[in-house]
């Protein structure tokens, strides 16, 4: 069965991200506060992003894949800039930029 995972903009500019196996209906969950407890307060909500997968696991997988991203990585995905994504997604820390001298 085929999946999805999408990225949803809240009233508050927050995004959500989630998987369904029924885009259209899981999006009318959630405008309807029958969705998610994060989406349910910050109504309305709009997709603006998503993939379609031949299975749900996969959708499910890339799913918890992409909510551990920062927004600005999101973003990159959201935008269709993924030459930007390999950047953002390199360490910013201390340690890396010491290792880098």
């Amino acid at each position: 069965m085929k999946g999805y995972m999408y990225i949803l903009r809240c009233s508050d500019d927050s995004y959500y991200t989630g998987s369904t196996k029924y885009l259209e209906l899981r999006l009318s969950q959630h405008q309807s506060g029958k969705g998610a407890n994060h989406t349910k307060k910050r109504l309305p909500v709009e997709l603006i992003y998503y993939e379609e997968f031949s299975r749900i696991d996969t959708a499910f997988y890339r799913e918890k894949q992409v909510q551990r991203w920062n927004r600005k990585k999101k973003e990159a995905l959201i935008n269709d800039t993924p030459d930007k994504l390999n950047e953002l997604a390199m360490c910013q820390n201390e340690t890396h930029f010491k290792n880098k001298l």
